[in-house]
């Protein structure tokens, strides 16, 4: 099972004014706790591509893992900012059978990327 696509969500490119205020906070020690919690959540969290599934891990100590069938896949929609697409990031909403998405990953980095691989195993017959 090769990993074509395996990330965490981007701390400092997903909200680069947020992480700026932490770090300026930092001095009065509440930043210092901020920016532990916001590495910690998005380190807990990966998004991967395998050879026919979709996994979404996410938790430190308790897990959730959600798995999908790329061929259950009816669509991959993805939500940018102006300062996400500058920094190369968004927010990936994977939709199945129903109305509301079955996965959804905020901050992740090379959205078009992950979109591009969910077509490519949707239109490969093997």
């Amino acid at each position: 099972m090769t990993s074509q696509y395996a990330e965490h969500p981007a701390m400092f490119r997903n909200n680069p004014l947020g992480f700026i205020l932490a770090v300026i906070l930092v001095p009065v020690a509440i930043g210092i706790l901020i920016l532990m919690f916001w590495y910690l959540k998005c380190k807990s969290t990966r998004l991967e591509i395998n050879d026919n599934e979709i996994i979404l891990e996410q938790g430190l100590l308790s897990k959730e893992r959600t798995e999908l069938n790329i061929s259950g896949i009816r669509s991959v929609k993805i939500k940018q900012s102006l300062f996400n697409r500058l920094f190369g990031v968004g927010t990936l909403s994977i939709y199945t059978a129903g109305d509301s998405p079955e996965i959804q990953a905020h901050g992740m980095p090379r959205p078009e990327v992950f979109r591009d691989l969910v077509k490519a195993h949707q239109s490969d017959p093997a």
